[in-house]
């Protein structure tokens, strides 16, 4: 466990923090008033996570990369998160609704999130 902590700091920081902003009840603003800004808030939220653990992955797995595991870790794993989220998020508060449309947007950072990564900061890597 101690060893998943030192390899993935960053990323444990960024989880927890995403289940904070999940279920604090967020103050009225004026960016309320713009259509679908939360759609785009959680595209980047999880566009972070994910990229996060594909960043942590690579720089710890130098000598062994292997897709199918970073597959499961950055992209499965945050998709299945992100969808008991919105599950507790309807059944578990009476301030916030699970939305399908939102994890939908989760969905789309997580993808290019890892685009992102296997393309364009993977070749880096190795």
């Amino acid at each position: 466990m101690i060893s998943k902590i030192r390899k993935y700091p960053f990323s444990i920081a960024i989880i927890l923090a995403v289940i904070y902003l999940s279920f604090f009840k967020p103050p009225k603003t004026p960016l309320d008033q713009v259509h679908n800004i939360d759609k785009l808030v959680h595209l980047c939220m999880y566009f972070g996570l994910s990229g996060m653990l594909w960043l942590e992955y690579m720089r710890s797995h130098r000598s062994q990369f292997r897709i199918k595991h970073i597959f499961i870790g950055a992209v499965v794993c945050p998709i299945i998160f992100s969808g008991c989220i919105e599950l507790l998020q309807q059944y578990c508060t009476s301030y916030r609704g699970g939305d399908w449309l939102d994890l939908a947007a989760n969905s789309v950072g997580v993808t290019l999130a890892g685009i992102t990564a296997y393309f364009f900061i993977k070749p880096k890597f190795f």
